[in-house]
């Protein structure tokens, strides 16, 4: 079967929209001969019969409303697929899908990506945000280009450069007696703990650490947003671990106090690619832009 022409289907939805064969052929600007034809030819190809004329009126049949609803689709991607090409043609570098954790992006990458958009106008940005697994799993499906995440991942598939590593922080309310200058995960497993939810590398990092007391940590309350457990814990109803850069980049909440760990526990941020996956010039932009993550 030949290839759906396009025009012919504006014709119909032209037809029936317009609800007349010569309202089709004014907005078209064709004759009205030619819009019958167009009708004519598309009823043969498909072997139904798609408009009905009742009166002066034309109306889709069933059928008919069935191809114009498809039509509607079809043009819809005919439009994307020519936005596209002007945007090469205009010099549009493409399309890069980052992936990165909420942390990062509240906390680092607003002024990087402000500057990335500033200099180079001509790459579109798509940010993903998630989990290091979920997105992982994301550009191993090859639906993210480049992630910034909290290390370790499997090497063997990514291509790793190593950021930066920041210190993990306790916080307390500040209504605790005694709170100590270094906080211990003897200390923390005596305390009612708010954490993270455990699937984030940085929830298992934080159990992993609080397991050296002996004693599996068992949360008071599990939450998925890092400005939640800064709140929950200024009310006085338990302690936490979280990343040095959502307590120390900016005002700490009344009633929260941050002490270091002791012993310490970093978490390592990096970018990964694919191993298999060629960078593009656009990739390389933004994977240099988002080096600056080191410095800030």
């Amino acid at each position: 079967m030949r290839s759906l022409n396009l025009d012919q289907l504006r014709t119909l939805v032209e037809v029936v929209e317009g609800g007349s064969f010569s309202a089709a052929a004014r907005r078209l600007n064709l004759s009205q001969p030619a819009v019958s034809q167009q009708i004519r030819e598309l009823e043969g190809r498909f072997g139904v019969q798609l408009v009905e004329r009742l009166g002066k009126r034309a109306f889709a049949t069933p059928a008919g409303r069935d191809l114009v609803e498809h039509a509607h689709r079809l043009a819809h991607e005919a439009d994307l697929a020519a936005a596209a090409m002007r945007r090469h043609r205009e010099g549009w570098l493409g399309r890069v899908r980052i992936g990165t954790g909420a942390t990062y992006l509240a906390y680092f990458f607003t002024p990087i990506l402000r500057k990335l958009r500033e200099q180079h106008p001509n790459i579109e940005l798509v940010i993903t945000v998630g989990t290091t697994q979920g997105i992982v799993d994301g550009m191993l499906r090859n639906e993210i280009d480049i992630g910034a995440v909290t290390l370790p991942v499997d090497e063997r598939l990514f291509e790793v450069t190593y950021i930066r590593s920041d210190p993990m922080q306790a916080v307390l309310p500040t209504s605790y007696p005694d709170i100590p200058e270094t906080v211990t995960p003897d200390y923390m497993a005596r305390q009612p703990l708010i954490l993270e939810y455990a699937k984030a590398t940085t929830g298992m990092m934080v159990r992993q650490w609080l397991a050296a007391s002996g004693t599996p940590p068992r949360p008071a309350m599990e939450l998925d947003m890092i400005e939640a457990i800064k709140t929950t814990v200024a009310a006085g109803l338990g302690v936490s671990i979280l990343p040095f850069e959502a307590v120390l980049r900016r005002p700490l909440p009344e009633g929260m106090a941050v002490r270091p760990l002791s012993p310490p526990v970093h978490r390592r941020l990096g970018l990964i690619r694919r191993r298999d996956k060629e960078a593009d010039p656009a990739l390389r932009q933004v994977r240099e832009a988002l080096l600056e993550l080191a410095n800030t």
